[in-house]
Protein backbone atom coordinates (compact mmCIF):
# COMPACT_ATOMS: atom_id res chain seq x y z
CA UNK A 1 0.00 0.00 0.00
CA UNK A 2 2.82 2.37 0.87
CA UNK A 3 4.49 1.86 -2.51
CA UNK A 4 1.19 2.57 -4.23
CA UNK A 5 1.00 5.90 -2.42
CA UNK A 6 4.59 6.81 -3.29
CA UNK A 7 4.33 5.93 -7.00
CA UNK A 8 2.04 8.86 -8.05
CA UNK A 9 4.27 11.37 -6.23
CA UNK A 10 7.39 9.89 -7.82
CA UNK A 11 5.89 10.01 -11.31
CA UNK A 12 4.67 13.59 -10.78
CA UNK A 13 8.10 14.69 -9.54
CA UNK A 14 9.80 13.00 -12.51
CA UNK A 15 7.41 14.70 -14.94
CA UNK A 16 7.97 18.12 -13.33
CA UNK A 17 11.73 17.61 -13.36
CA UNK A 18 11.66 16.70 -17.06
CA UNK A 19 9.39 19.68 -17.77
CA UNK A 20 11.71 22.05 -15.93
CA UNK A 21 14.96 20.77 -17.47
CA UNK A 22 13.87 20.45 -21.09
CA UNK A 23 11.17 23.13 -21.44
CA UNK A 24 11.31 25.84 -18.79
CA UNK A 25 15.10 26.19 -18.52
CA UNK A 26 15.74 26.55 -22.29
CA UNK A 27 12.93 29.10 -22.49
CA UNK A 28 14.37 31.12 -19.61
CA UNK A 29 17.82 30.86 -21.21
CA UNK A 30 16.54 32.35 -24.46
CA UNK A 31 15.12 35.41 -22.72
CA UNK A 32 18.10 35.85 -20.39
CA UNK A 33 20.56 35.72 -23.30
CA UNK A 34 18.36 38.05 -25.34
CA UNK A 35 18.55 40.66 -22.57
CA UNK A 36 22.17 39.95 -21.61
CA UNK A 37 23.44 43.22 -23.15
CA UNK A 38 20.51 45.32 -21.99
CA UNK A 39 17.22 46.54 -23.38
CA UNK A 40 18.90 49.02 -25.74
CA UNK A 41 20.76 46.25 -27.58
CA UNK A 42 17.67 44.06 -27.53
CA UNK A 43 15.51 46.80 -29.04
CA UNK A 44 18.19 47.79 -31.56
CA UNK A 45 18.30 44.20 -32.83
CA UNK A 46 14.53 44.00 -33.23
CA UNK A 47 14.36 47.30 -35.10
CA UNK A 48 17.29 46.75 -37.47
CA UNK A 49 16.40 46.56 -41.16
CA UNK A 50 17.21 42.86 -41.59
CA UNK A 51 15.08 41.89 -38.58
CA UNK A 52 12.13 43.96 -39.73
CA UNK A 53 12.43 42.41 -43.18
CA UNK A 54 12.47 38.92 -41.64
CA UNK A 55 9.41 39.72 -39.52
CA UNK A 56 7.56 41.09 -42.53
CA UNK A 57 8.43 38.08 -44.70
CA UNK A 58 7.40 35.65 -41.94
CA UNK A 59 4.06 37.42 -41.54
CA UNK A 60 3.59 37.53 -45.32
CA UNK A 61 4.25 33.80 -45.77
CA UNK A 62 1.92 32.92 -42.89
CA UNK A 63 -0.67 35.45 -44.05
CA UNK A 64 -0.88 33.75 -47.45
CA UNK A 65 -0.43 30.11 -46.38
CA UNK A 66 -2.90 30.05 -43.48
CA UNK A 67 -5.98 31.40 -45.34
CA UNK A 68 -5.30 29.09 -48.31
CA UNK A 69 -4.92 26.11 -45.99
CA UNK A 70 -8.07 27.20 -44.17
CA UNK A 71 -10.09 27.05 -47.39
CA UNK A 72 -8.47 23.78 -48.47
CA UNK A 73 -8.80 22.19 -45.01
CA UNK A 74 -12.49 23.00 -44.63
CA UNK A 75 -13.28 21.87 -48.18
CA UNK A 76 -11.32 18.63 -47.88
CA UNK A 77 -12.71 17.80 -44.43
CA UNK A 78 -16.28 18.51 -45.55
CA UNK A 79 -15.89 16.33 -48.64
CA UNK A 80 -14.24 13.45 -46.73
CA UNK A 81 -16.55 13.50 -43.70
CA UNK A 82 -19.88 14.16 -45.41
CA UNK A 83 -19.64 12.44 -48.81
CA UNK A 84 -18.55 9.14 -50.33
CA UNK A 85 -16.65 9.35 -53.61
CA UNK A 86 -13.96 7.58 -55.60
CA UNK A 87 -10.46 8.62 -54.59
CA UNK A 88 -11.45 9.46 -51.04
CA UNK A 89 -8.66 7.38 -49.49
CA UNK A 90 -6.16 8.84 -51.95
CA UNK A 91 -7.15 12.36 -50.85
CA UNK A 92 -6.64 11.41 -47.18
CA UNK A 93 -3.22 9.98 -48.04
CA UNK A 94 -2.21 13.15 -49.90
CA UNK A 95 -3.28 15.29 -46.93
CA UNK A 96 -0.98 13.25 -44.68
CA UNK A 97 1.94 13.45 -47.12
CA UNK A 98 3.72 16.46 -45.52
CA UNK A 99 3.76 14.58 -42.19
CA UNK A 100 5.75 11.75 -43.74
CA UNK A 101 8.09 13.79 -45.97
CA UNK A 102 11.02 15.70 -44.49
CA UNK A 103 10.61 19.49 -44.94
CA UNK A 104 14.09 19.58 -46.50
CA UNK A 105 12.97 17.05 -49.12
CA UNK A 106 9.90 19.12 -49.91
CA UNK A 107 12.15 22.16 -50.40
CA UNK A 108 14.39 20.18 -52.75
CA UNK A 109 11.33 19.13 -54.75
CA UNK A 110 10.51 22.79 -55.37
CA UNK A 111 14.11 23.42 -56.43
CA UNK A 112 13.82 20.48 -58.85
CA UNK A 113 10.62 21.93 -60.29
CA UNK A 114 11.33 25.67 -60.34
CA UNK A 115 15.12 26.03 -59.97
CA UNK A 116 17.53 27.26 -62.64
CA UNK A 117 17.87 23.69 -63.96
CA UNK A 118 14.33 22.64 -62.99
CA UNK A 119 11.55 21.20 -65.10
CA UNK A 120 9.79 24.56 -65.52
CA UNK A 121 12.96 26.69 -65.76
CA UNK A 122 12.35 27.54 -69.43
CA UNK A 123 8.80 28.75 -68.87
CA UNK A 124 9.79 30.80 -65.82
CA UNK A 125 12.70 32.37 -67.66
CA UNK A 126 10.50 33.24 -70.64
CA UNK A 127 8.03 35.05 -68.38
CA UNK A 128 10.77 36.46 -66.10
CA UNK A 129 9.26 34.79 -63.04
CA UNK A 130 11.37 34.01 -59.98
CA UNK A 131 10.17 31.35 -57.52
CA UNK A 132 13.29 29.79 -56.00
CA UNK A 133 15.38 32.21 -53.89
CA UNK A 134 12.38 34.55 -53.88
CA UNK A 135 9.20 35.13 -51.88
CA UNK A 136 6.95 32.84 -54.01
CA UNK A 137 9.17 29.84 -53.25
CA UNK A 138 9.03 30.57 -49.51
CA UNK A 139 5.24 30.84 -49.66
CA UNK A 140 4.92 27.58 -51.64
CA UNK A 141 7.18 25.72 -49.19
CA UNK A 142 5.20 27.10 -46.24
CA UNK A 143 1.89 26.06 -47.80
CA UNK A 144 3.16 22.52 -48.38
CA UNK A 145 4.38 21.88 -44.83
CA UNK A 146 1.28 23.39 -43.20
CA UNK A 147 -1.68 22.25 -45.28
CA UNK A 148 -2.52 19.09 -43.25
CA UNK A 149 -3.16 20.94 -39.97
CA UNK A 150 -6.64 22.37 -40.56
CA UNK A 151 -7.91 19.34 -42.49
CA UNK A 152 -6.53 16.83 -39.97
CA UNK A 153 -8.17 18.68 -37.09
CA UNK A 154 -11.57 18.88 -38.80
CA UNK A 155 -11.88 15.43 -40.41
CA UNK A 156 -12.36 13.36 -37.21
CA UNK A 157 -14.51 16.12 -35.68
CA UNK A 158 -16.87 16.25 -38.65
CA UNK A 159 -16.97 12.46 -38.94
CA UNK A 160 -17.95 12.18 -35.26
CA UNK A 161 -20.77 14.70 -35.77
CA UNK A 162 -22.27 12.66 -38.61
CA UNK A 163 -24.50 13.85 -41.45
CA UNK A 164 -27.91 13.98 -39.76
CA UNK A 165 -28.11 17.72 -39.15
CA UNK A 166 -27.00 18.60 -42.68
CA UNK A 167 -29.45 16.09 -44.20
CA UNK A 168 -32.28 17.53 -42.07
CA UNK A 169 -31.45 21.05 -43.22
CA UNK A 170 -31.43 20.00 -46.88
CA UNK A 171 -34.76 18.18 -46.45
CA UNK A 172 -36.23 21.40 -45.02
CA UNK A 173 -35.15 23.24 -48.17
CA UNK A 174 -31.80 24.78 -47.26
CA UNK A 175 -29.21 25.05 -50.02
CA UNK A 176 -25.78 23.45 -49.65
CA UNK A 177 -24.10 26.82 -49.01
CA UNK A 178 -26.73 27.84 -46.45
CA UNK A 179 -26.42 24.46 -44.76
CA UNK A 180 -22.69 24.91 -44.42
CA UNK A 181 -22.91 28.43 -42.95
CA UNK A 182 -25.75 27.77 -40.52
CA UNK A 183 -25.30 24.11 -39.59
CA UNK A 184 -21.81 22.78 -40.34
CA UNK A 185 -19.69 25.84 -39.52
CA UNK A 186 -21.13 26.51 -36.03
CA UNK A 187 -20.47 22.86 -35.10
CA UNK A 188 -16.82 22.94 -36.18
CA UNK A 189 -16.01 26.52 -35.13
CA UNK A 190 -13.67 25.73 -32.22
CA UNK A 191 -11.97 22.85 -34.00
CA UNK A 192 -11.39 25.16 -36.96
CA UNK A 193 -9.85 27.84 -34.73
CA UNK A 194 -7.64 25.19 -33.12
CA UNK A 195 -6.41 23.97 -36.53
CA UNK A 196 -5.72 27.53 -37.72
CA UNK A 197 -3.67 28.26 -34.57
CA UNK A 198 -1.48 25.19 -35.15
CA UNK A 199 -1.17 25.97 -38.86
CA UNK A 200 -0.08 29.55 -38.16
CA UNK A 201 2.48 28.46 -35.55
CA UNK A 202 4.05 25.98 -37.96
CA UNK A 203 4.04 28.54 -40.79
CA UNK A 204 5.92 31.12 -38.72
CA UNK A 205 8.37 28.63 -37.26
CA UNK A 206 9.16 26.57 -40.37
CA UNK A 207 12.88 26.21 -41.05
CA UNK A 208 13.83 23.20 -43.20
CA UNK A 209 11.78 23.67 -46.36
CA UNK A 210 12.12 27.47 -46.30
CA UNK A 211 15.89 27.22 -45.79
CA UNK A 212 16.28 25.21 -49.01
CA UNK A 213 14.27 27.55 -51.24
CA UNK A 214 15.18 30.93 -49.71
CA UNK A 215 18.82 31.35 -50.73
CA UNK A 216 19.47 33.14 -47.40
CA UNK A 217 19.49 36.59 -48.99
CA UNK A 218 19.66 39.07 -46.13
CA UNK A 219 16.87 41.59 -46.11
CA UNK A 220 15.01 39.77 -48.89
CA UNK A 221 14.43 36.04 -48.35
CA UNK A 222 15.20 35.41 -44.67
CA UNK A 223 12.33 34.54 -42.36
CA UNK A 224 12.74 34.83 -38.59
CA UNK A 225 14.12 31.28 -38.08
CA UNK A 226 16.64 31.79 -40.89
CA UNK A 227 17.62 35.19 -39.51
CA UNK A 228 18.33 33.59 -36.12
CA UNK A 229 20.60 31.04 -37.78
CA UNK A 230 22.57 33.71 -39.67
CA UNK A 231 23.08 35.87 -36.59
CA UNK A 232 24.19 32.88 -34.55
CA UNK A 233 26.63 31.71 -37.25
CA UNK A 234 28.11 35.21 -37.26
CA UNK A 235 28.68 34.96 -33.47
CA UNK A 236 26.13 37.70 -32.77
CA UNK A 237 24.74 35.65 -29.92
CA UNK A 238 22.75 38.35 -28.11
CA UNK A 239 21.16 39.44 -31.39
CA UNK A 240 20.35 35.84 -32.32
CA UNK A 241 18.69 35.23 -28.96
CA UNK A 242 16.82 38.54 -29.21
CA UNK A 243 15.23 37.43 -32.48
CA UNK A 244 14.70 33.93 -31.09
CA UNK A 245 12.80 35.47 -28.17
CA UNK A 246 10.18 36.66 -30.68
CA UNK A 247 9.67 33.06 -31.78
CA UNK A 248 9.56 31.99 -28.13
CA UNK A 249 6.87 34.58 -27.45
CA UNK A 250 4.99 33.28 -30.49
CA UNK A 251 5.19 29.77 -29.03
CA UNK A 252 3.83 30.97 -25.67
CA UNK A 253 0.98 32.89 -27.31
CA UNK A 254 0.21 29.86 -29.49
CA UNK A 255 0.14 27.63 -26.42
CA UNK A 256 -2.24 30.00 -24.64
CA UNK A 257 -4.55 30.21 -27.68
CA UNK A 258 -4.37 26.44 -28.18
CA UNK A 259 -5.39 25.84 -24.54
CA UNK A 260 -8.22 28.36 -24.87
CA UNK A 261 -9.49 26.69 -28.07
CA UNK A 262 -9.31 23.24 -26.43
CA UNK A 263 -11.34 24.48 -23.45
CA UNK A 264 -13.94 26.09 -25.71
CA UNK A 265 -14.13 22.96 -27.83
CA UNK A 266 -14.58 20.80 -24.70
CA UNK A 267 -17.36 23.07 -23.40
CA UNK A 268 -19.04 23.00 -26.82
CA UNK A 269 -19.00 19.17 -26.86
CA UNK A 270 -20.48 19.03 -23.35
CA UNK A 271 -23.42 21.17 -24.47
Amino acid sequence: MKSKRITPYFLTAAALLFFGLFLIMPLLLVFSEALAKGLDTFWATLTMDDTRSAIWLTLTAAGIAVPLNLVFGVSAAWAIAKFDFRGKQLLITLIDLPFSVSPVISGLIYVLLFGAQGWFAGILERWNLHIIFAVPGIVLATIFVTFPFVARELIPLMQAQGKEEEEAAIVLGASGWRTFWHVTLPNIKWGLIYGVILCNARAMGEFGAVSVVSGHIRGLTNTLPLHVEILYNEYQFSAAFAVASLLALLALVTLALKTWAELKQGIHHEH
